[in-house]
């Protein structure tokens, strides 16, 4: 990467952490008009030879919609693949959870929608933090994962003419979500599961279950290798290979509650900053609103209700605060459709954050529904009046009975509740347009990187961005990296690899013996409620500050008082949760300090003190049009920040409204 001389900040005030300025990061993105700059870079660049291909190894950590696509395309293609992952079976990744929809711009409803469009509202979407070239390729080829999907089998919805169905999704006033019922992601994960199982049974993708990363193993300046441990005997191995590709999800569940699997965790994306790689606006996370609001101090985590359920259910609260009556008791006039009133254009489909933020606005004035006024309502009794609860029932049908197993309440007789949650983390770890990070041979997929949503996760974007990086991007990129380097047969003999499997196991260790007296969810919910009330859908100058003198302490008391039951050699939960919180403990400490640094509003980061008169967002374009890439610097406290400039030649940043 080409860096200018690095730059002091000017002076901070005392109570402020230093923070070192890198600028010139450089995307190696193409040049030219943008519909032609992936074309014109694919042909750019290098090939490995059909027969070459055999000589190389790739490891593959993760086995989403991201990681499962890219191991059998890369096993398709002749390359050795080892897929690792911490599931019983790449089935059970999290990408299964994801409900509502996939877009694409097919334009099957033929109403208006482009490649352009599609990249003109992600970009918006984004509040303009994101990179143009990477959107616009994730935009081009929607079209074609579609394709790929459907000779896979997905079953996607059907209209009555025999094409694929189309539902509409916030942030844009087309039709462009392809969809499965309430189970898109389980579709899409089952055909990337089916790729990958046929590569296995051929042999060019090895599988390794239960099986967790702990650290990257870097060697002449090159990711070579990783280390994991096994998770039923606590084995620690070495694993070499010519490239390694990342592909473990977001971080969300730094906050506790979220609507992310309780597995998911950092601990993969964290090891790699530590070794070099530039973790990306970890600030940016997305809040969903439409999750079941929290029941609770029992709860583990949240349940997500799809996004999709805003198309035919509208939202409401009482008009008067503190009023408890039951909502068939309160009539039209005393109700308030505040998102259809204050965005008329858009409605209950305006993006996530502007829905999220206008449920805590009523919410946090008294006019919340359910217990402790955290909730509000998302009402289909004018949907199944006008479409009969039959249509309904084949939209959301499996939506439904999970909210009735849940809440004990049957929403086709009263409305759901829903109040918003942690669900999805724009930032990453910072990769070019090749997908690849600081590090070379390091590469990134699917939402463990931060390229393509800036500031703000359109709905139904997370499915595309996966499979686009797993089946049609990492394809290409990875093979013009190997292209330039020798199979060089290098074994784990390495000192580079002693060395990081004696940090692993020294890690473990430590967390063995210090047998204190506080469980490691005792310390992941106090850490969790810290980020959300200081770092969630409402930041500002006081609370960070708060948060970032807290942070620390928690890690210290950590260290010297957490109680990690069981062994190493065996099964053991306590052992992993406890590795996974000690890297929430660090990164949420770097989202702090981002969110501090970044005193403009943008997107799902809202600081309080950069508002428009009527509550949106207001950005800072000409101090803060960049991405704020960290790197480690050894001091937790102190790292430095690397900007990347983001320029606007296709869609120029205005005010977003949605009105």
């Amino acid at each position: 990467m080409s860096e200018t001389k690095s730059e002091k900040s000017a002076p901070a005030r005392s109570d402020v952490r230093q923070v070192e300025f890198v600028s010139g990061l450089d995307a190696h993105a193409p040049s030219g008009p943008i519909e032609q700059r992936w074309d014109k870079h694919r042909f750019e660049m290098k090939l490995v030879n059909p027969a070459n291909r055999r000589r190389y190894t790739v490891i593959v950590v993760g086995s989403g919609l991201a990681g499962g696509a890219a191991a059998a395309s890369l096993g398709e293609m002749g390359y050795n693949v080892k897929c690792f992952f911490y599931q019983d079976s790449p089935r059970r990744a999290h990408s299964i959870a994801a409900q509502g929809g996939i877009n694409a711009s097919k334009n099957y409803r033929n109403d208006g929608d482009s490649v352009f469009r599609l990249f003109y509202d992600t970009v918006k979407g984004g509040d303009f933090r994101a990179r143009e070239s990477n959107v616009y390729r994730l935009a081009q080829v929607s079209g074609s994962i579609i394709d790929q999907c459907v000779a896979q089998g997905v079953p996607f919805a059907r209209e009555y003419g025999g094409y694929l169905d189309n539902r509409s999704f916030g942030g844009a006033q087309v039709s462009r979500t392809f969809y499965a019922r309430g189970q898109t992601g389980q579709q899409l994960l089952l055909g990337a599961y089916q790729a990958l199982s046929r590569q296995a049974a051929a042999g060019t993708v090895k599988l390794f279950p239960r099986t967790e990363m702990l650290d990257l193993v870097v060697v002449d300046g090159r990711a070579r290798g990783i280390i994991t441990r096994d998770m039923v005997t606590g084995k620690v191995e070495r694993h070499v290979a010519d490239a390694v590709v990342l592909a473990t999800g977001g971080y969300g569940n730094v906050f506790y509650l979220s609507t992310n699997a309780k597995g998911c965790n950092t601990t993969a994306t964290w090891r790699a900053h530590r070794k070099g790689a530039f973790f990306a606006n970890p600030c940016y996370t997305q809040i969903h609103p439409t999750c079941i609001p929290v029941s609770g101090d029992h709860q583990s985590k949240l349940t997500l209700m799809s996004e999709s359920l805003r198309n035919d259910g509208r939202i409401w609260v009482p008009k008067k605060a503190g009023d408890t009556r039951s909502p068939k008791d309160i009539p039209e006039r005393e109700r308030e459709y505040y998102l259809e009133e204050r965005y008329p254009s858009f409605g209950n489909l305006v993006p996530r954050d502007v829905a999220s933020r206008n449920a805590k606005q009523v919410c946090d004035a008294g006019r919340g529904v359910g217990p402790g006024g955290l909730g509000v309502y998302l009402d289909f009794s004018d949907a199944i009046g006008r479409l009969g609860k039959k249509v309904i029932a084949e939209r959301y049908g499996n939506l439904f009975d999970m909210y009735k197993q849940i809440t004990g309440e049957d929403p086709y007789e009263v409305p759901m509740r829903i109040y918003p949650a942690i669900h999805y983390t724009m930032g990453g770890l910072w990769v070019d347009y090749n997908l690849q990070s600081t590090i070379p041979g390091l590469f990134v997929g699917g939402e463990a990187n931060f390229s393509d949503h800036g500031a703000n996760r359109l709905g139904a974007s997370a499915l595309m961005q996966g499979l686009a990086d797993g089946y049609f991007v990492l394809p290409y990129t990875l093979g013009n990296y190997l292209a330039q380097i020798k199979p060089d047969g290098m074994g784990t003999d390495r000192p580079e690899f002693a060395m990081a499997e004696a940090e692993v196991n020294g890690r473990v260790r430590k967390l063995l013996s210090i047998n204190g007296s506080r469980t490691v969810d005792s310390f992941h919910r106090e850490l969790g409620k810290l980020v959300w009330d200081e770092c969630g859908m409402g930041r500002n100058d006081a609370g960070l500050r708060r948060a970032l003198a807290r942070i620390p302490a928690l890690r210290e008391e950590f260290w010297q008082n957490v109680k990690v039951l069981g062994e190493n050699e065996e099964m053991n939960q306590s052992l992993e949760k406890a590795g996974r919180v000690a890297d929430f403990l660090e990164l949420a400490e770097l989202m702090c300090i981002d969110a501090l640094h970044r005193t403009e509003s943008c997107g799902g980061h809202f600081r309080e003190e950069s508002q428009t008169e009527d509550g949106e967002a207001k950005r800072d374009d000409a101090n803060f049009s960049y991405v704020a890439a960290w790197a480690y610097s050894g001091d937790l406290a102190r790292p430095q920040l690397n900007k990347e400039p983001l320029e606007f030649e296709y869609v120029h940043p205005s005010q977003r409204s949605y009105k």
